[in-house]
């Protein structure tokens, strides 16, 4: 929820970056950027505390565990997002897509992409882990709502990068959504299911 805040906030301090058309990343540029930054690394804290609630949920299980090990890396990439800033895109780039400029741009690009598709294929592997656990049913439910949103915003967002780049901001935000809600929904599930014990 701190996660959403804070971007809440950021998007209404300058330079007032446009949350349908401009990346989140953005947000880490600019006079507040390193508020953006300490998000990121919340995110990854965050991440990796989820991770390890499921792994210590239950017995040994190679999905749980393939799972598991994606969604980290999701959380590494988080980090890594907080000491490589984007590139910020002249209108004119920005109508045509992402773009970089700078070795960091790029390096922040490619570790955005590789984190998000890790960290939804790690909640897809794990979704399904969930569904096979009787005590987490309930909580399963809500991850595959989660885990669709998440899959939707990503679809969404290859298609807004190739055809539709006024809606990137947008389409990553619903991405984010499936992810910070699944990480959410099962962190709440888990922690009823240890309390019960």
């Amino acid at each position: 929820m701190t996660y959403i805040a804070v971007d809440v906030v950021l998007q209404r301090l300058p330079p007032h970056y446009s949350p349908i058309r401009d990346a989140e990343s953005n947000l880490a540029v600019g006079p507040y950027g390193w508020v953006m930054n300490l998000n990121f690394l919340g995110r990854a804290v965050t991440t990796f505390a989820v991770t390890r609630a499921v792994l210590g949920t239950g017995g040994a299980s190679r999905r749980k565990t393939a799972g598991a090990t994606l969604l980290g890396i999701g959380g590494v990439s988080s980090a890594v997002l907080a000491f490589f800033p984007t590139d910020i895109p002249s209108a004119e780039s920005a109508a045509a897509g992402l773009t970089t400029a700078t070795p960091g741009g790029m390096v922040h690009l490619v570790v955005a992409g590789t984190g998000f598709a890790s960290a939804l294929a790690g909640i897809a592997v794990l979704t399904q882990w969930l569904r096979r656990c009787p005590s987490l049913l309930r909580t399963s439910r809500a991850a595959v709502v989660c885990a669709g949103v998440g899959a939707v915003g990503l679809a969404a967002l290859g298609l807004s990068i190739r055809f539709f780049p006024a809606f990137l901001g947008l389409a990553e935000r619903v991405a984010l959504a499936g992810i910070l809600g699944w990480a959410f929904s099962v962190s709440v599930g888990l922690r009823s299911l240890s309390r019960a014990r």
